[in-house]
């Protein structure tokens, strides 16, 4: 699967009525605990990869995320699968992996149409609105990020404004700030 997603900072009340105002369906809100960690054989901050042990709601996934795909958002190829928490850190420690820095966030997911669009509130950050088109590999990649930026006019937010970085980009940011 081809992750198409465009992040902003934002104000989630604003957001909200935007998406109430749009007929925008609220799915769930969830707590996410996101462990990073980094492979012994190369840099995954320098390769623009990703690997996450991510714990939601009592459940727990190990994530693989590629490399971005285009200069706009923050298109990936994305893995990912249910595990136990505990013995997949233990995994991944024994074969030298070691782990990177630590997420922590509210989540708001809402539906409309094609776009999974995501409320977050994140320890460190503060507020950030992600949207979400899934896209199957060789699809128009740069059609679905116009559609997203479509959407996101509605809250004045422009491509200029969006933010390629990962949370843990910004969070690894803020510690040496």
């Amino acid at each position: 699967m081809i992750e198409v997603e465009v992040k902003a900072r934002t104000d989630l009340e604003t957001a909200r009525k935007m998406l109430e105002d749009e007929g925008a369906r609220f799915i769930e809100t969830e707590h996410h605990f996101d462990s990073y960690y980094n492979a012994p054989h190369r840099d995954f901050a320098s390769t623009d990869e990703a690997l996450r042990i991510r714990s939601r709601d009592n459940k727990t996934f190990l994530t693989y995320k590629g490399k971005k795909m285009d200069s706009v958002s923050k298109t990936r190829e994305e893995f990912e699968t249910p595990v136990d928490s505990e013995n997949m850190r233990n995994i991944l420690l024994s074969l030298g992996f070691r782990e990177y820095g630590i997420v922590e966030k509210e989540r708001e997911v809402y539906k409309l149409d094609d776009f999974v669009i995501a409320l977050d509130s994140v320890e460190q950050l503060g507020e950030f609105i992600e949207v979400e088109l899934e896209s199957e590999p060789g699809s128009d990649i740069e059609h679905n990020s116009s559609k997203i930026f479509e959407f996101l006019n509605k809250l004045g937010i422009e491509e200029k404004d969006s933010i390629r970085k990962s949370y843990l980009e910004l969070v690894m940011e803020e510690k040496v700030k």
